[in-house]
């Protein structure tokens, strides 16, 4: 029996639900967030960028290399809809990023140059406390339909009290040293998908999964992982 999209949306908050256990893995959860988003909400590709101690945004999850250049060009402009949404808390969408304004050219360039045509950003946000942005990629021009953008934000939602956690709010040097381990992690982890993809001349994405797959196999942190490839000690 096929299952209804409701069904699916369902079985993806309990998916993440379950990943909100002791000790998680904070770029696994995003990862997660990001790929849900993907299947479940019609997006071509998504990311999520998190803030850092100081504020400052990096990439810490894509479902691809090309949105992750989106979200870098983003960053390295400091304009386009991911940073707007992180400094207003609010989502803001380009139906047809051929529309975008004039101090959001170089995102324009690279989004149409990478194949896509509209964007969606979500904050990720609890109360007052904003620390990163859900970033959905869309390869054809149209409006975010509602029931999808509600559930992006539930989404978002659920991955931000994740990382926050309820004794965190209360914590708040524990909050900067788990955002900051995420972007640390991610670093080690971009490093180890350029070394796969080199010694198996396969593409970065695919480079990705042979260390995601290694790391769910043997119950590891992706970035425990991604470390031990980087150092040499591990030979996928």
């Amino acid at each position: 029996m096929t299952e209804t999209r409701e069904q699916l949306l369902l079985e993806a908050f309990a998916g993440l639900a379950d990943t909100l256990v002791d000790d998680y893995d904070v770029v696994e959860l995003l990862q997660t967030l990001v790929e849900t988003c993907s299947s479940l909400l019609g997006a071509t590709a998504s990311g999520v960028l998190l803030a850092d101690e100081h504020g400052e945004l990096d990439v810490v999850a894509a479902t691809s290399e090309a949105s992750r250049l989106v979200e870098v060009m983003q960053l390295s402009a400091s304009a386009g809809p991911c940073i707007e949404s992180f400094r207003t808390g609010r989502p803001v969408s380009l139906a047809d990023i051929r529309d975008a304004p004039p101090e959001w050219s170089q995102f324009r360039a690279k989004a149409l140059d990478l194949g896509f045509r509209a964007v969606h950003a979500v904050p990720m946000r609890l109360r007052e406390q904003i620390i990163g942005t859900l970033n959905l990629l869309g390869e054809e021009v149209g409006e975010l339909p509602d029931d999808d953008l509600i559930a992006a934000r539930a989404f978002a939602d659920v991955a931000t009290i994740g990382i926050l956690h309820a004794r965190t709010i209360a914590q708040s040097t524990l909050v900067r040293r788990q955002l900051q381990t995420a972007l640390d992690s991610r670093v080690l982890i971009e490093q180890a998908k350029g070394v796969v993809a080199y010694s198996h001349r396969i593409s970065v994405e695919e480079a990705f999964t042979v260390i995601r797959q290694y790391a769910r196999s043997h119950q590891a942190r992706l970035s425990e992982v991604a470390a031990a490839v980087v150092r040499r000690d591990l030979r996928l």
